[in-house]
């Protein structure tokens, strides 16, 4: 009888589970006036999501799975959920490709008809992609290059003069040697100059803008905009390149479209247009999670997996883009404000004109996960915003960025981030791989100076971040840090492959405000500029790191202040070309202590021209030697310890590296390290 009992009971519960669930059905044959089920499927995602709302009204609360079929579904407008599309704890609800399936959700129209001209192709527009013209193609599954002068390299300016007016924008006329007038601006139509863009490269900003006129007399071009910052302005030391007029479409893999609608494309080795998926994004966001934490209304309990988002537009507005640090105005392709427990997961954004992912406003314990973010105009995945906000449902905190690729971004925005976390906390960055950007790696904080910040208790570790910076940009780092910073930690990561314009290609960055941060079991190398600097800051800890092979200097300290900067101990700095110490390291005050130098050149270590015995009598360096800490193989970037290093003897603690970066599956890892870039800068 008990036996009865118990099977009855469980045909009861396995009744019940299949009633607590709903299955919904999307494939690319399927007809969104379909019921959505495996035999009639639905078309579309906005159908199925239609469905589960009109299922939550009707009946009791179950869970609701949709399952994508493989195939392109062509967005006519974003994909939306708002707050009446949450599930539960108990019922969630799920987006998710069908089991091998590699679904993508595009914002792109296929331009079609492409025959030869010569060495370049040629089509025509579709009417709803003339105005405006596109600045963005995509052939096949590779991204173009707009016609663009110079193909490598920058122009230097060689003059700005600005004339400006209260409450009128400011005009900037700036001049090019005549040789880099004759080869560009001198070959313009008068057609197409209201589609010629300048794009500014200046210390850690851009300035992307229209051009007004020229003035070939003066070998110049005009623009006008925002009166330019008096601490990074346009000047005679400005690198710049000049963008979308047709001979500059001299290099395959370039294409410009003209006014009369005609798209001309020159391909690259092995290319047929005619053959591949020719793709100009249309819409600028592709997937919007809009809820209203004004209104204390939320997208709850709603998991995205395995579904590609790809081909965002962005289209250069008649005013251009003023510099902001970070790209910091620009928005997402995968925009989300209001959402709680939301999950992204074994996803790809990409081919996208601005920011990959943002949790914006009032977004908490959400994830990110196995997602790949790349080719985009500006930088990758963003965490809160610059304002700052003490009501609970308007913070965003608790967001969890894990095991993720990000790559090659800035491509229309040089000065955007990898990863970038403004007025949020608790918020863990762990096992990403962050690669190929112009500018910082990561960069967390949005406060320049002591005033009250919100981003504390962070934690960035086991991130593999590299590629950063190829000499465009200035005054950036691996890491990037802001304000105050309270239990915030940086350990565990990979960073390397840094190279500035001018100043500042760092490793570890604290900039303005920089306070109580750790810095532990990070490895630094192949920087320009040193593998650690403090502009200014409060009692940051930096320790048990190694920091190899800066090209300048290894370490800068560059503000005194009345208070202790930093504690700089049991670390190894290993180095065999410029200085060790920069700026005024000897002023700032920090504590330092059984730290292991060493000059593989062959050259003494000197500390600011003096001995470490001298040194060491103005009270730093406590128990520090100058020894060779015995890498395996540090011109390889093995840098495991001999058992007889005499840096263990100093306290050092060795620490992994294996397990740097991305994990789980094989082709996962293999696909995060099949990334090749060019070499940050010229040898």
């Amino acid at each position: 009888m008990k036996s009865l009992r118990l099977a009855s009971l469980g045909l009861l519960a396995l009744f019940t589970t299949t009633l607590s669930a709903a299955d919904w059905y999307v494939a690319t044959s399927g007809n969104d006036s379909a019921p959505g089920t495996r035999e009639a499927p639905f078309a579309s995602l906005d159908a199925a999501r239609n469905a589960i709302r009109s299922a939550k009204k009707a009946g009791p609360p179950q869970s609701h799975t949709v399952w994508v079929a493989d195939g392109t579904y062509t967005l006519s407008v974003p994909f939306q959920l708002t707050p009446e599309d949450s599930g539960t704890a108990d019922h969630p609800i799920r987006y998710r490709a069908v089991e091998g399936a590699n679904p993508l959700l595009s914002g792109g129209s296929q331009v079609t008809g492409w025959k030869q001209e010569g060495n370049a192709w040629v089509a025509m527009l579709p009417e709803d992609l003339r105005s405006p013209l596109p600045e963005q193609l995509i052939a096949g599954t590779k991204p173009t290059t707009l016609a663009c002068e110079p193909d490598e390299g920058l122009f230097t300016l060689v003059g700005v003069t600005e004339e400006a007016e209260p409450k009128k924008p400011a005009t900037q006329t700036l001049r090019l040697t005549p040789e880099d007038y004759a080869a560009t601006l001198a070959k313009v139509t008068a057609e197409e100059l209201s589609q010629v863009q300048f794009l500014a490269y200046h210390k850690w900003d851009n300035t992307r803008r229209h051009l007004d006129k020229l003035i070939p007399e003066e070998h110049a071009m005009v623009s006008s905009g925002r009166k330019m910052k008096g601490h990074n302005p346009l000047n005679e030391k400005t690198q710049f390149r000049l963008e979308n007029f047709a001979a500059a479409m001299d290099t395959p893999g370039e294409w410009f479209a003209s006014p009369d609608g005609k798209i001309r494309y020159l391909p690259r080795e092995g290319e047929d247009p005619s053959q591949l998926k020719m793709i100009v994004p249309r819409l600028e966001k592709l997937l919007v999670v809009a809820g209203k934490p004004e209104a204390n209304q939320f997208v709850e309990h709603v998991t995205i997996e395995g579904l590609r988002f790809c081909h965002g537009r962005w289209t250069t507005p008649k005013q251009g883009f003023e510099p902001s640090q970070a790209a910091s105005p620009i928005e997402a392709a995968v925009q989300i404000d209001g959402a709680r427990h939301l999950t992204i997961a074994d996803c790809e954004v990409g081919h996208v004109g601005i920011y990959g992912i943002w949790f914006r406003r009032g977004c908490h314990n959400c994830r990110l996960e196995r997602t790949w973010v790349h080719d985009t105009g500006a930088g990758g995945v963003r965490i809160g915003e610059t304002t700052l906000h003490h009501e609970a449902n308007l913070l965003t905190h608790h967001i969890t960025v894990d095991n993720n690729i990000l790559n090659s971004g800035g491509r229309i925005f040089p000065c955007a981030v990898g990863l970038w976390i403004g007025h949020s906390p608790d918020n863990v960055v762990s096992h990403n791989e962050i690669a190929d950007y112009f500018y910082s790696g990561i960069s967390v904080g949005w406060r320049w100076g002591y005033a009250e910040s919100l981003a504390k208790r962070n934690t960035i570790t086991k991130n593999h971040v590299h590629h950063l910076g190829y000499g465009v940009l200035s005054d950036m780092g691996g890491i990037y840090t802001l304000g105050p910073s309270e239990g915030t930690v940086v350990t565990g990561n990979i960073f390397h492959d840094i190279h500035a314009y001018s100043y500042g290609g760092w490793g570890l960055y604290t900039d303005e405000g920089s306070s109580d941060i750790l810095f532990e079991n990070n490895l630094v190398y192949n920087t320009k500029t040193g593998g650690f600097h403090q502009h200014y800051g409060k009692d940051n800890i930096v320790r048990n790191n190694i920091l190899a092979f800066a090209l300048l200097y290894q370490l800068r300290g560059s503000r005194p202040e009345e208070h202790r900067s930093f504690v700089f101990e049991q670390n190894i700095v290993y180095y065999d070309t410029g200085s060790l110490l920069d700026g005024r390291f000897s002023q700032v005050k920090h504590d330092s202590a059984r730290n292991c130098y060493f000059d593989a050149s062959g050259r003494p270590v000197t500390f600011e021209g003096r001995s470490l015995e001298e040194w060491q009598k103005t009270g730093h360096e406590k128990g520090s030697i100058i020894a060779d800490p015995k890498f395996a193989d540090p011109e390889h970037h093995d840098f495991t310890l001999a058992s007889d290093s005499p840096a263990l003897k100093l306290g050092f603690k060795p620490f992994n590296t294996d397990d740097v970066g991305v994990y789980g599956k094989p082709q996962w890892i293999k696909k995060a390290k099949s990334g090749r870039y060019p070499p940050v800068h010229a040898e």
